[in-house]
């Protein structure tokens, strides 16, 4: 009765109307898939890849910052890292950020015995090295 025919014809017509206001939505999905969702994907397979590769004698760095050497891959999940010498202890393979330095897992032609002393780094040959406190160094204490 009131209604004009302008209005009545501009409701006929709303497939395409969908389709335009659903493609931004799409084009925003798409773009966030290629610049977030598959470059996380691949820097979480290459972590992966990384903890399954943790061997004996590899140097780690933790969560934490604490940086160890691996003396024993006790299972699938779980480590032995000696920080200091004597000091060992058992940590979770997902804690594991980054591997500074790989070991050999190979030694003398024979697999290595896990019991073994790990591979720390050899001191300088000659006389044994002196241990300088920092107040010493600080204060001229350790001069000779």
């Amino acid at each position: 009765m009131f209604i004009s025919q302008a209005w009545a014809q501009g409701a006929a017509g709303g497939g395409s109307d969908f389709l335009v206001q659903l493609f931004p939505l799409v084009l925003i999905f798409v773009v966030f898939y290629f610049l977030l969702i598959r470059p996380q994907q691949s820097k979480m397979k290459q972590q992966r890849e990384m903890l399954a590769g943790v061997k004996r004698g590899d140097r780690v760095v933790t969560g934490g910052g604490i940086i160890g050497l691996v003396t024993k891959v006790i299972g699938d999940n779980e480590l032995q890292v000696e920080l200091a010498e004597g000091v060992r202890v058992r940590i979770i393979k997902q804690t594991i950020t980054d591997i500074i330095t790989r070991g050999e897992s190979v030694r003398g032609g024979k697999e290595a015995d896990e019991d073994d002393k790990p591979m720390l780094p050899n001191k300088t040959a000659g006389a044994p090295a002196e241990r300088k406190s920092l107040l010493g160094s600080l204060f001229g204490g350790g001069k000779k």
